[in-house]
């Protein structure tokens, strides 16, 4: 049998006769699913697993696309591909990653647009080829690191003590993605092991790699949109009330208790996408005797993505606007126009972007077992690793670039269809597809970084009990030290209203490009009033022009811009537990019972560089400003926190093959990075009552959460067994904001000092603001910049500073808390894995079930604060599989609903998904097995929307993407 993980056989034959004549060693699909069961069944509390050969044989790119299915568990993609994941209703942030149960830093940098804060892990980074399993702890347990309410992830990878002997397995696939916009879609992939063991199982060394390229392409109608409105509010951006001329031009104008949304700007977005992963590691063991074994491994992990961006859009002004509108109390637009006068100047914009974002992991770790006398374990394990996102080409993380064809006379979008239909008509002797009318705009350069830095050890024991009914004692503890990094800057330019003349640019920077084709399988891709072609650029040519003719980079081609906020975390937690295992008989059948607490103590140290505030100045009658030197320096907050976390867990079984499961349990989720920052900024004006600012809260609670989990199973079969399971979890610590009242950088108020009160002695309390301005003018000059003097009123202008005799300005200085908000979230899974006796078919089935009580209420507006939990929805899984004879093919569905992906002012929704992948193979000669997949083969297009339905703010097609390739193992 191959070695156990993703590269080895996916063929292996049905069954082969050992040695010993009366032992069958089954192999393939129902091997590894039969070794999930055995994990599941035997676990302590609620736990799913995938073995090795089943993650090799899903048609899955990386491990994100293999846990989706999971029970319960649910992927968010990224370019095409899984990349974080969502258990139980609860997002990426609130799940925690192990590696051989170590603690995984993470490493991702958002949008690139600001600096990075989440603590998810991104899957997309590594390749399945390189796990040996993956474990999903749903129950909490005291030996268990803490940080995930949903749950706690631990990747496992070969270790060639296992398996002793010669093994390696090689594979080349080639893939086609079916998406790509244009070029040669048929990339490579490479993944191989070799693992030995030496003198008798003294020596062991495993090596593993994976190299794949990818080229795809995500094609987006995005859709930008303001607040809710009320429709009896009257602003600017909403919609004209009765009695304005425009009011005519709206049908089924919102109520006005009705809600409703107008859009900011749409776009048509062509991304075209290059990706490169290196992934390898090497294991080497030592077993001297039989009861001591020293693990050392280095694993390494690459993924490069470069994203090139072409897209065309709108913006609106709200000035001539018709539109119409669905029905009330959450009302959609239908249509949404606008018209322009030949003297607005009105734009169609061409934009392009390029990113080229690198993401590397290293991981160093060792661990010594020692099996001691009567029946103690004791385990020494510690690893440094590390985890940096930056950009990997001298222009950003997030990058714009603008050019512009002037003189729109109208623009509408359609959203009666799945894809918003969005039409342009310019001006009489304007031509929008002559790109000798185009100009160069704007253009940004976003820098963020990111890195996260571990180091942790453990010292772990366990000893057996040989007569009790305490079966064994579980201890340990744990010290975590987390670094975090994260970084941000920015170069923008805002000539949106034109940089060059049009004979500056040459039209051979500019490639005409179709756009309906771009959208096949979106209903209102046909529609003959969406723009069919729009003028595409080379960004690395028309940066270097620009930078040539204007220095819109400083004129060296270097558009990384230097960091201006640069936050620095450091978390240092010890934890120590203990944990009873208690085993015995109720009403003369097995049970067992758990009962455990973990105690953790975390201290934080947060910096952050910000500008330092050198003064103040009085620059009018009620308008005051800080002056600032050509510094910053880095401001410093700590924070500290304990929780001592019990966890309780009792399984019986009632009759033969019958288990049911009970567990209690306390579980955390630290907050973002963001959130703990420790910078404290504020803002530059301010008034005479004091100003405003912002800073981080180190000392922030973690998210705690109360869980009850039950389950029953039953193991009918030697392969299939069918469970129920119900969960039910109480939130608490969310993070809110308020405001506290302080002092800042010895600022003070040049309005409030002995010179004001002396202004104020002399002239009255009655007196004006300009007046005491005056007096204050005129009695100490050696304190005052004066800009004019007016001799017939009597009136000074320019600037009064502050002094260090005057009193200290108060800032209302916004910060985050925890706030008194809880959220009841609860939910049913059912699975089923069923072989259908010696066919060779077989299959499986689950379906999740979340509720919760803090959901989202769509008809209120964006003026009402509002508290929700986001990621709840229903889920399903549906496989069906054939493993015999040398053959395997493997059919599966993946579902989830809809569910809420954001809050604050306006909510946001990804509609429900279903994905249909499909793979097989054949085992033509011992030991090489050729194989075909297909992921997404239905090609599933994906929409997202707001408050309403119409209120589409995203909508991309699907494409299936293929591959072929041959396995070859010894």
């Amino acid at each position: 049998m191959a070695l156990s993980m993703g590269m080895q056989s996916a063929m292996a034959q049905d069954s082969a006769v050992d040695e010993a004549p009366a032992e069958i060693v089954v192999t393939g699909i129902r091997a590894s699913l039969n070794a999930a069961r055995d994990i599941k069944r035997n676990a302590q509390g609620v736990v799913d697993a995938i073995s090795a050969e089943d993650i090799g044989k899903f048609p899955d790119t990386n491990l994100a696309e293999s846990l989706q299915r999971i029970t319960g568990v649910s992927i968010d993609r990224s370019n095409g591909e899984g990349s974080t994941v969502t258990v139980r209703g609860f997002g990426p942030e609130f799940n925690l990653v192990l590696l051989n149960g170590r603690q995984m830093p993470t490493s991702s940098l958002g949008d690139g647009a600001s600096a990075p804060a989440s603590r998810s892990f991104d899957f997309a980074n590594l390749a399945s080829e390189g796990v040996a399993g993956v474990e999903v702890y749903k129950s909490g347990r005291a030996t268990l690191p803490t940080g995930g309410i949903g749950s706690t992830i631990n990747i496992k990878t070969p270790r060639p003590l296992d398996r002793p002997g010669l093994r390696g397995s090689f594979a080349v696939k080639g893939v086609y993605d079916s998406s790509r916009n244009e070029g040669n879609p048929v990339t490579p992939e490479i993944s191989g092991i070799i693992s030995d063991t030496f003198a008798d199982g003294l020596f062991g060394i495993a090596v593993t790699g994976s190299w794949q390229k990818r080229k795809a392409s995500v094609n987006q109608a995005n859709v930008g949109w303001r607040d809710g409105y009320l429709g009896s509010e009257n602003n600017w951006g909403s919609l004209p009330q009765a009695g304005d001329p425009r009011f005519a031009n709206i049908d089924n104008r919102p109520g006005p208790n009705d809600v409703y949304q107008v859009q900011q700007n749409a776009s048509y977005d062509l991304n075209d996408i290059e990706r490169e992963r290196l992934n390898g590691q090497i294991v080497l063991q030592v077993r001297p005797a039989d009861n001591l074994t020293a693990t050392f491994d280095y694993t390494y992990s690459r993924n490069t993505v470069q994203v090139r961006n072409s897209n065309v859009g709108v913006w609106f002004n709200f000035n001539d606007v018709s539109s119409a509108w669905t029905d009330g109390p959450v009302a959609g637009p239908k249509f949404y126009s606008e018209q322009f006068q030949a003297n607005e100047g009105k734009d169609l914009s061409y934009s392009g972007a390029l990113t080229e974002n690198r993401s590397t992991n290293k991981s160093l770790g060792g661990n010594i077992a020692w099996d001691g006398p009567g029946g103690l374990r004791l385990e020494l394990d510690a690893h440094h690793s590390t985890a940096e996102s930056g950009a990997n080409n001298p222009y950003g993380t997030s990058t714009s670039v603008g050019t512009a064809v002037f003189g729109v006379r109208s623009q509408t979008v359609n959203y009666t269809k799945d894809l918003p239909v969005i039409s342009v008509e310019m001006h009489p002797g304007i031509n929008a597809l002559d790109a000798g009318n185009i100009q160069a705009t704007g253009n940004a350069f976003r820098n963020a970084y990111f890195k996260d830095r571990i180091n942790e050890g453990q010292l772990r024991g366990r000893y057996d009990f040989d007569s009790s009914i305490l079966d064994s004692l579980d201890f340990g503890v744990t010290y975590i030290e987390n670094k975090v990094r994260s970084a941000y800057g920015f170069i923008q330019n805002d000539t949106w209203g034109g940089s060059t003349t049009k004979d500056q640019l040459s039209d051979d920077l500019f490639t005409l490009q179709s756009l309906p084709d771009k959208f096949k399988g979106l209903s209102g891709a046909g529609d003959p009033a969406m723009l069919q072609q729009f003028y595409t650029f080379n960004f690395e040519k028309m940066v270097g022009f620009l930078d040539d003719l204007n220095g819109i980079c400083g004129g060296d081609g270097n558009c990384l811009s230097t960091f201006t906020v640069d936050r620095r975390i450091r978390e240092r937690t010890v934890a120590p537990y203990v944990q009873a295992n208690l085993a015995f008989d109720l009403a003369n059948r097995p049970a067992h019972f758990r009962a455990g607490v973990r105690y953790e103590k975390t201290k934080i140290r947060s910096s952050a560089l910000v500008p330092i505030p050198t003064g103040t100045q009085w620059v009018s009658a009620n308008e005051f400003n800080l002056t600032y030197g050509t510094g910053s320096d880095f401001t410093t907050f700590r924070g500290d926190y304990e929780n001592w976390l019990p966890a309780f867990d009792i399984d019986f079984e009632p009759i033969e093959n019958v288990k049911l499961r009970a567990a209690y349990s306390h579980t955390i989720t630290r907050p973002d990075y963001a959130s703990m920052q420790g910078g404290r900024t504020v803002d530059q004006l301010f008034r005479i009552g004091g100003g405003t600012g912002s800073q981080g809260n180190p000392g922030l609670l973690p998210y705690k959460s109360k869980n009850i989990d039950l389950s029953a199973e039953w193991y009918y079969a030697p392969s299939s067994y069918v469970s129920v399971g119900f969960f039910d979890k109480r939130v608490r610590n969310f993070i809110a904001s308020t405001r506290i009242d302080t002092d800042a950088f010895g600022l003070t108020n040049p309005a409030d000092g002995p010179r004001y009160r002396a202004a104020v002695a002399a002239l009255g309390g009655n007196a004006s603001t300009t007046d005491l301005r005056n007096y204050i003018f005129a009695n100490y000059p050696a304190s005052v910049i004066v800009d004019s003097f007016d001799p017939t009123t009597g009136n000074y202008t320019g600037k009064i500073l502050g002094l260090p005799e005057d009193s200290a300005v108060n800032f209302q200085v916004s910060t985050p808390i925890n706030s008194d908000q809880s959220a009841h979230l609860y939910g049913f899974e059912f699975a089923i894995q069923h072989s259908f006796w010696d066919t060779g078919f077989g299959t499986i089935l689950n379906y999740t079930i979340v509720r919760g009580d803090a959901v989202y209420d769509n008809s209120q507006p964006s003026s009402v604060p509002q508290f929700a939990l986001t990621g709840l929805s229903d889920s399903a899984n549906a496989v069906l599989f054939y493993d015999k004879n040398g053959i395997q093919a493997r059919i599966a569905y993946n579902w989830r609903d809809k569910f809420l992906a954001g809050t604050g002012p306006n909510p946001f929704y990804i509609e429900a998904y279903g994905q249909v992948d499909a793979s097989a193979s054949w085992e033509f000669k011992k030991g090489y097995t050729a194989f075909v997949e297909a992921i997404d083969l239905t090609g599933t297009s994906r929409r997202g929307h707001l408050r309403s339905e119409n209120n589409v703010f995203f909508a991309s097609p699907g494409y299936a993407r293929y591959g072929a390739g041959l396995r070859v193992n010894f």
